[in-house]
């Protein structure tokens, strides 16, 4: 992979990670999915001058994806309301890359190659890894959170592959990006006001530093990813960016004070290993 894209999507994948920790901040985690994605949308509006429409073949994808967000947005959050963001973020962020590759090359046919696959399954593993808690215990893991983590990774998969092609349609990876931002902006708005109705307003009041903050680290980090899959091959980006687990568990030892265990020292070697192997691919 180019340095510079990998570079690129390293920095990505901070952002993502970063976003996500907002959601365990001192805000119930389905309020802060909506008003990350709104605040996301409301971010983009000044860019609409300055880009260009998507290409019409574009536009099937980007109704897609938003309504994909939707079931991404609300699995995640609820699997936050269950399990913690180092025990979550690893299963939903490291089954999706597998997936993900296995369709790209079923149905794009992208070649990775020996060291691409090698890559893949090395990252993949070590984000697994991340999963277990109490030493390593499967008895550490929490069904519910299990179960709305795997379906989050099945969300992840569906709109990393539908972006990927869309940005390729659209002519422009950036005039993709503003425009499913609005879409993401006015689909979640519509549906956190069917769920929380007026109350939203409120929560916008009392927590928009967050969401504003949650909204530009989101936008930046998918921009970049969006832009990458239109120069390297998706599933190779889709698995880079799923580095994000290090700067997660990261974040979830000194800002949310889970803890950090010694087996995780083995995920960070192994995520660390796959990286570098895409990096040389």
């Amino acid at each position: 992979m180019d340095p510079f894209v990998f570079t690129a999507v390293l920095a990505a994948a901070a952002c993502h990670a970063g976003w996500n920790a907002l959601l365990k901040l001192n805000v119930a985690p389905v309020v802060a999915t909506v008003l990350v994605a709104v605040a996301a949308g409301t971010l983009v509006l000044p860019l609409l001058p300055l880009t260009m429409a998507p290409a019409p073949a574009a536009w099937p994808y980007i109704v897609a994806s938003a309504l994909i967000h939707i079931a991404y947005f609300v699995t995640l959050a609820e699997a936050y309301r269950w399990g913690d963001l180092t025990q979550v973020y690893p299963i939903a962020r490291g089954t999706a890359p597998l997936l993900t590759a296995l369709l790209a090359s079923a149905w794009l046919d992208e070649a990775l190659g020996l060291l691409g696959w090698a890559g893949v399954i090395v990252l993949a593993a070590g984000i697994l890894v991340l999963t277990f808690k109490g030493g390593g215990e499967l008895s550490g893991l929490a069904g519910r959170a299990v179960g709305l983590a795997l379906a989050t990774s099945l969300t992840i998969t569906a709109y990393t592959l539908i972006d990927g092609i869309g940005a390729r349609l659209a002519g422009s990876a950036l005039a993709y990006t503003v425009w499913l931002c609005l879409a993401n902006g006015v689909v979640m708005a519509s549906y956190g006001w069917l769920r929380l109705g007026r109350s939203l307003l409120g929560d916008f009041r009392r927590h928009w530093r967050i969401a504003m903050a949650g909204a530009a680290l989101s936008t930046a980090a998918y921009a970049i990813a969006i832009w990458a899959m239109t120069v390297a091959p998706i599933a190779l980006v889709a698995a880079l960016r799923e580095t994000s687990v290090l700067f997660a568990g990261l974040f979830g030892a000194t800002l949310l004070r889970e803890p950090m265990l010694p087996l995780r020292l083995l995920a960070a070697v192994l995520v660390l290993a796959g990286a570098l192997l895409l990096r040389f691919r």
